[in-house]
């Protein structure tokens, strides 16, 4: 499937937030809680992010957007949130190439981010891109998070 990366644009939010919505659900059947905080965003919570940070999608040939992900640059690190790809488009290699894309948009930064421990899938992907843990955090008694960093290099990379 021929996909393409590029910034997303405000027009885009309002299928953004659907993506989120639909590749979010796997995440909160791990909790058995349909009120995780990606499920109850609101759109102008969502551009208010977009106005904040970068935020990336891959579409597909049809134009449809099938994954997406947000960065901001606070205090000399990337923070790297709401990676998302379409359930239907997992395990092909989507969610590296936006990790990717964003590093290559930030250069020789620190990378963060963060998942649930139940998130297996998540963890490996993380790991086998570079990312180490630095810290855990209780949010309840179900809910723990795993903050995972990356230190950037300053060798470009003309790979896509």
């Amino acid at each position: 499937m021929h996909t393409i990366m590029e910034r997303a644009v405000h027009e885009d939010l309002p299928e953004i937030l659907e993506l989120q919505y639909l590749s979010y659900q796997s995440e909160a059947a791990l909790f058995g809680n349909r009120t995780i905080p990606p499920l109850t965003q609101t759109l102008e919570e969502l551009a208010e992010e977009y106005r904040g940070g970068t935020m990336l999608k891959l579409v597909d040939e049809t134009g449809a957007i099938i994954g997406s992900v947000r960065a901001k640059e606070e205090d000399g690190a990337v923070n790297i949130g709401k990676l998302m790809v379409h359930p239907r488009h997992r395990r092909k290699g989507y969610g590296t190439r936006l990790l990717e894309a964003v590093e290559r948009l930030f250069p020789g930064k620190r990378y963060r981010l963060f998942t649930s421990t139940k998130s297996l899938d998540n963890m490996r992907l993380y790991e086998k891109l570079g990312y180490q843990e630095f810290a855990r955090k209780d949010v309840d008694d179900e809910l723990r998070f795993v903050y995972l960093e990356k230190a950037g290099t300053k060798k470009e990379d003309s790979s896509s």
